[in-house]
């Protein structure tokens, strides 16, 4: 009873160290400390498990590592190929991690070192011609995917984003797919218009988002004309200081990175669009990041502006202008997975009027009897909710600013604000009175530990997800 006594104290001395560690190693070996006990060491080494199909891929391990050792290269190439998935068998199952906070079951770790062992087994192979190989992998990579990492709005509460983005740069993880919308657009441009060393240098300047908003006074509100509580030419002038005036086709010569911005029209009956450079390839980083952080009655709606050939500024779609993107398409993961090839998403959730109602991985999959009542009345309330704004909105025809209103509220309870991991901040009253305050560098600080700490208990799912097309992506570069 003693033993039992003191072995609870130490846990909980440990997982308080976890919650204050300051870097990623730090976090991790702590992690394995809380994660050496009998039951959890048990339960990653005993197969069996109702969240994954652990006899396929027992069955697929054996077959692997046999045709590997005995050189069978062709029966090797096709069953790669045929299994050639991210989530084969469910085996990236969120509930796979919430048991142990630094590995998964050892069977699926087992497996993906296999898949890893016979792609480099191949690469070697000198049955095979360098087209053959090439031709495979770049095949594999196609069926395989590749990941996106969305950032979502949230004003300054946004700087956990730059937590997140530290973090997975660090671990080689940061994905070349990115979106982001409102202050996730701004995080998302900034990242995307610069090379990898600019953007290690941008991530520890804590004074880089210091001037980002300037509040009106109420004499110059009157003076001028109220359309909205924020200076939009602040907003536009650090834009254009820190994004120059480059196209989406521009910033990816660059970077490399695929950035999408996503915008709403300022009237609803239109569609939401991300802007890309395949999408809009000459529009202005700066003027598609400030369309998108023009949350109404903050700021006015947007004008788009694209660059010709020779130089000269001229609107997009001219007659439209465009809001905040979080406001209908906050994480536009389907419309990125056609353009992309997408395989799973990683969103960081830093939305104020979002984060208190989203539940963790074991809520979520929860499916016993107890889970029941929530799951209903969660999901009756919004339809509920829905309902009555879609009835109201109908009848405020001859009311525009109010059907507008009314429009974006729509579209904001009728999003999907998850992905396939998900970072999500965890706020407490204090964090309220952050959002519309300029993000000195002690909050900075602060906010962005708090994304990276918040991606360092995903980070095992996030590995887990990413390691045969990482590896993938470097095959193709080296053969």
């Amino acid at each position: 009873m003693l033993e039992k006594f003191r072995k609870n104290i130490h846990l909980k001395q440990l997982t308080k160290q976890l919650a204050t560690a300051q870097t990623y190693d730090q976090w991790h070996r702590i992690a394995n400390l809380l994660d050496d006990t009998d039951e959890i060491i048990a339960w990653r080494y005993e197969d069996n498990s109702p969240y994954f199909d652990y006899q396929l891929i027992d069955y697929r391990l054996k077959r692997l590592k046999k045709y590997r050792h005995q050189a069978k290269t062709q029966d090797l190439l096709f069953i790669l190929q045929e299994g050639m998935s991210h989530d084969i068998g469910y085996i990236n199952h969120p509930l796979l991690f919430t048991v142990a906070q630094t590995s998964t079951k050892n069977l699926v770790e087992r497996y993906l070192d296999e898949i890893c062992e016979s792609l480099i087994y191949l690469k070697k192979c000198e049955d095979l011609t360098l087209m053959q190989k090439t031709e495979f992998f770049e095949r594999c990579y196609k069926t395989y995917g590749q990941p996106a990492l969305m950032f979502s709005g949230g004003a300054t509460l946004g700087l956990f984003h730059s937590g997140v983005c530290k973090a997975l740069l660090e671990q080689q993880l940061l994905p070349r797919v990115l979106s982001g919308a409102s202050a996730g657009a701004v995080m998302a441009s900034l990242i995307a218009t610069k090379d990898v060393q600019s953007i290690e240098n941008l991530l520890n300047q804590d004074t880089l988002l210091r001037d980002v908003f300037q509040f009106k006074s109420l004499k110059s509100m009157i003076k001028e004309g109220f359309d909205g509580f924020t200076d939009i030419d602040a907003l536009k002038s650090f834009l254009i200081k820190n994004l120059g005036h480059l196209t989406f086709e521009e910033a990816y010569q660059i970077s490399k990175l695929e950035l999408n911005i996503a915008v709403a029209p300022y009237n609803a009956t239109q569609l939401p669009k991300i802007l890309n450079r395949y999408t809009a390839p000459h529009v202005l980083v700066w003027s598609a990041v400030l369309a998108s952080c023009a949350v109404p009655m903050l700021f006015p709606a947007v004008e788009l502006i694209a660059k010709q050939q020779d130089g000269t500024h001229i609107p997009f779609m001219a007659n439209t202008r465009w809001v905040d993107g979080s406001m209908r398409s906050d994480l536009p993961q389907e419309k990125m997975v056609r353009l992309y090839n997408i395989n799973y998403t990683i969103a960081s959730q830093a939305n104020p009027h979002v984060v208190p109602f989203m539940q963790e991985d074991e809520d979520r999959f929860r499916h016993d009897l107890l889970s029941w009542p929530e799951r209903i009345a969660r999901r009756q309330s919004k339809i509920l909710a829905k309902g009555v704004m879609d009835f109201t909105r109908e009848r405020m025809d001859l009311l525009p600013p109010v059907r507008r209103l009314l429009d974006h509220g729509y579209g904001i309870m009728n999003q999907q604000y998850y992905g396939d991991i998900n970072i999500i901040g965890k706020y407490s009253l204090r964090h309220y009175s952050y959002l519309l305050k300029n993000p000195e560098p002690n909050l900075f600080k602060k906010l962005q530990k708090e994304g990276e700490r918040a991606t360092w208990a995903r980070m095992a799912m996030i590995k887990s997800h990413a390691k045969v097309g990482n590896l993938l992506q470097r095959l193709i570069s080296d053969v």
